[in-house]
C-alpha cells in the first residue's frame, strides 16, 4: 500500500469512528489527530529513506500545528484514528498496527534511556482511552482495551481490558468494538468489599460460634478475591 492510498484511507476512516463527523468540510478543521498523522505519513517515509533532519522538521511543524508529537521513525499501520489528538505522544520505536483508535493525552513512551526497543507495540484493533500512559517494550494484544488514565507497565492479552495504576488486566466482552468505561468493573473497590464483608462474618462467626455461616458465606467471598488475584 502506497503512502496517498494509506492517506485516503486515514481520512475515510474518520467517518466510520467519529460519529459527531457531519460534514467532510470538518476535517479540515476540527481533527488535529489526522492531520498529524498526515504529516507523519511523509516524515516516516523520508525517515525510512535514511534522511533524518528533514523529518524531524517536519515532524516539527505537525506538533506545532496540531499539539501531536510522532516521531518520524514510528511505525503506524492503516485506518489509525487519533480522536481530539490534543497532548498524544508516540515515540521512536512504538509500532501501531491497522484499525487502532487512540484517544487524547495519550503516551505510548519508554521507561529507560537505553538504545533498541524501548517503546510499546500496539497491535490490530486497539482502543486506548484518554490519558492512558503505555510504557516501555511490551505488547498490547490484538483487540485489547486500555482504560481512560490507565498506566500500564507490562504486556496486555488479546481480547482483555486493562484499567487502573499501575493497569490490572480483567476479563470482559473486549469483542465490542466500544470501549463502555460506565460497564468496566472497580477492582480496588471490589477488593475493598470482599475485605470487609469477610472481617464482618468472621466477627460474627466469633461472637455467635456459627462455623455454619462462615462456610455459606466463603464461596461468594472466595470468587470475589479470585478475581482480584486474577486481575494482578
Amino acid at each position: 500500500m502506497n503512502i496517498f492510498t494509506t492517506i485516503k484511507e486515514d481520512f475515510l476512516n474518520v467517518k466510520h469512528n467519529d460519529p459527531a463527523l457531519h460534514s467532510t468540510f470538518e476535517l479540515f478543521f476540527n481533527y488535529p489527530g489526522l492531520w498529524a498523522l498526515l504529516f507523519h505519513r511523509f516524515a516516516h517515509a523520508l525517515y525510512n529513506k535514511g534522511l533524518r533532519f528533514l523529518p524531524r522538521f517536519i515532524s516539527a511543524i505537525g506538533q506545532f500545528l496540531t499539539t501531536v508529537d510522532i516521531h518520524p521513525a514510528a511505525t503506524i499501520g492503516a485506518r489509525v484514528f487519533i480522536d481530539h489528538g490534543v497532548g498524544v505522544v508516540i515515540g521512536e520505536t512504538a509500532i501501531i498496527g491497522d484499525d487502532v483508535v487512540i484517544y487524547q493525552q495519550v503516551t505510548l513512551g519508554g521507561v529507560s534511556t537505553s538504545h533498541g526497543k524501548r517503546h510499546p507495540t500496539v497491535e490490530n484493533n486497539v482502543v486506548i482511552g484518554a490519558g492512558a500512559k503505555v510504557l516501555g517494550n511490551i505488547t498490547i494484544g490484538k483487540g485489547a482495551k486500555i482504560g481512560a488514565n490507565s498506566v500500564v507497565v507490562k504486556d496486555v492479552p488479546a481480547y482483555t481490558t486493562a484499567v487502573g495504576i499501575p493497569a490490572r488486566i480483567i476479563n470482559c466482552d473486549s469483542k465490542s468494538t466500544d470501549l463502555r468505561h460506565d460497564m468496566l468493573p472497580d477492582v480496588n473497590k471490589e477488593i475493598f468489599h470482599y475485605l470487609i464483608k469477610r472481617i464482618a462474618v468472621l466477627e460474627e462467626t466469633i461472637k455467635t460460634g456459627n462455623i455454619e455461616l462462615m462456610e455459606k458465606e466463603d464461596h461468594e467471598l472466595t470468587e470475589i478475591y479470585a478475581t482480584f488475584i486474577k486481575s494482578m
